[in-house]
């Protein structure tokens, strides 16, 4: 088995992909190849998204599960009967597990005082985000290279089958050059599963959007500059904020945005969650069914645009975002490790980047609006 060398900690560099004509007919990918040689998941951290996602994902994967450490040893133990797996009764025997890739899924603020005590050289899985703000996010970066750490962030949904999809499809040209990309969100999510929530000064941006930058981050590259404004709502006044409305600028011809307003409470009908994309000669539209009816959810859909005589085309997807999204990184994590992949796709260091994003729409809704020029009463009076 090939082991890498210290190249990784270098920044990602983008690739030039040649376009290719356009196929009437195109069967884009919707899965991430599997380890040759795969390891074994220690899983750090029992919450309900390990037994909602990353377990039904490594499950369907063939990954075995080497055991499970909670501070809550009971979630612990509901985990490891799930998993049939074992329950460690401490980090510390947790982290002496020989060979295993660690799977750090833990509230943010716990995150940077775990890495430190990964073995030097390992592979890691954090739960995103990557810590709370960008100063935190640039301590872990220092820890993860200063340990020689090969960490991804799971960041999934650039892993969904849609989405490695239209990835796949926008990287082959198929819709031309890209000139629109819009994530609209009105549904109604169930804030108060999570309690914990209204303990975060920041909460929509860093802890749901985060996914829709991350996403447009990875199909168009990095942005110049934003401007965002992320609000509460009177129905959850103990939650910081749950809407956002953020516009990114990709230059004089391209519009790019995310809308989230997940206090749609009128019923199912008119809810939706959706990318949209479009280009100089196709486009596509997806749902994120996951958000329609949270966690249950209705499946994903992908439809595409890529001849005018065959109009609106559905493609068959594999998955969804819950959970077939959270094979991906894992499998992109073990692969790059072994050498069988050459790009970390969700790695710390593009991590920071999104978080650089996110830290930046903070700032802009901070700064406010800019302000517009009014008529003074007398003024009026006078004219």
């Amino acid at each position: 088995m090939r082991f890498r060398n210290r190249s990784w900690l270098s920044p990602l560099h983008s690739v030039e992909i040649p376009l290719v004509p356009r196929q009437k007919h195109l069967a884009p990918k919707q899965r991430w190849d599997l380890p040759r040689f795969p390891r074994k998941v220690v899983l750090l951290g029992a919450g309900g998204i390990v037994t909602n996602a990353h377990l039904p994902a490594y499950r369907a994967l063939g990954l075995e599960i080497a055991g499970v450490f909670d501070l809550d040893a009971a979630r612990a133990h509901d985990c490891a009967s799930i998993a049939n797996a074992r329950v460690f009764e401490s980090l510390d025997a947790a982290l002496d597990y020989p060979g295993g890739v660690f799977d750090l899924a833990v509230p943010p603020q716990a995150i940077e005082s775990i890495l430190p005590q990964i073995p030097e050289g390992s592979a890691v899985l954090i739960q995103k985000p990557f810590g709370r703000d960008l100063a935190e996010a640039s301590r872990l970066l220092e820890i993860i290279r200063a340990r020689h750490l090969v960490a991804a962030v799971n960041f999934q949904l650039r892993f969904a089958p849609s989405m490695l999809a239209i990835h796949d499809l926008v990287a082959r040209g198929a819709f031309g050059r890209i000139v629109d990309c819009e994530v609209s969100l009105h549904c109604a999510m169930p804030w108060e599963n999570w309690p914990f929530m209204a303990q975060y000064p920041r909460m929509e941006l860093l802890m749901h959007s985060i996914h829709y930058l991350d996403l447009i981050r990875h199909l168009l590259g990095a942005p110049r500059g934003v401007w965002a404004q992320t609000v509460a709502h009177p129905h959850a006044r103990q939650l910081a904020s749950s809407r956002s409305a953020v516009i990114l600028d990709y230059g004089a011809e391209m519009r790019a945005l995310v809308a989230t307003n997940h206090h749609h409470s009128f019923g199912a009908q008119q809810q939706r969650s959706e990318l949209r994309i479009e280009g100089t000669s196709g486009a596509a539209i997806a749902s994120m069914g996951v958000n329609l009816d949270y966690p249950h959810g209705a499946p994903d859909t992908l439809r595409v645009h890529l001849s005018s005589s065959e109009g609106w085309q559905p493609v068959s997807l594999r998955g969804s975002w819950f959970p077939e999204a959270f094979e991906g990184p894992m499998c992109n994590l073990q692969r790059y490790f072994a050498g069988e992949d050459e790009v970390l796709v969700s790695s710390a260091q593009d991590a920071w980047n999104t978080m650089a994003l996110v830290e930046a729409c903070y700032a802009s809704s901070h700064h406010g609006a800019t302000p517009i020029a009014h008529l003074s009463d007398a003024a009026r009076e006078g004219s």
